[in-house]
């Protein structure tokens, strides 16, 4: 099934750009109970996102600075450990399951790698759930022949 049918679009999504502070970052994720959030650049391309993990280890690699020094700091100074993949915009459902093992949500972009919005691993694991249970019933009803 084509992920557009799951896709949340940029506008309904909370997102950071490249030249924002830490400060505004964890002020958005706070605000939004958010643990992860994609950034993009100035051109709307997806760069990567952002968690709370990679906040928390520049606040503790900087001991010496204190914590308005460090939140003053750009998106693109924080180094991001883990690399979350994009997948464009048409991919299937099935195709991006194993990404949503491991990420909260995938970032999903165009042809020209421009960030369109999301979709919530919530929603892929919905996706599975009613396949299973679908398919159940339609065993049931095979055996009961």
């Amino acid at each position: 099934m084509n992920i557009m049918f799951f896709l949340t679009p940029k506008r309904e999504t909370v997102f950071e750009s490249m030249d924002a502070t830490l400060q505004q970052v964890l002020e958005r994720m706070d605000h939004h109970r958010l643990t992860a959030i994609p950034v993009i650049d100035d051109q709307g391309k997806y760069i990567g996102t952002m968690t709370e993990g990679d906040i928390l280890r520049v606040i503790k690699s900087r001991p010496d600075h204190s914590f308005n020094t460090v939140a003053r700091y750009s998106v693109e100074q924080i180094p991001r450990r883990t690399v979350h993949k994009s997948v464009k915009v048409d991919e299937t459902i099935e195709d991006i399951v194993n990404l949503a093992m491991t990420q909260n949500f995938v970032p999903v972009v165009d042809d020209e790698g421009i960030y369109i919005g999301i979709v919530k691993r919530a929603d892929i694991i919905e996706y599975c759930y009613k396949s299973m249970i679908d398919k159940s019933k339609i065993n049931k009803s095979v055996r009961a022949l």
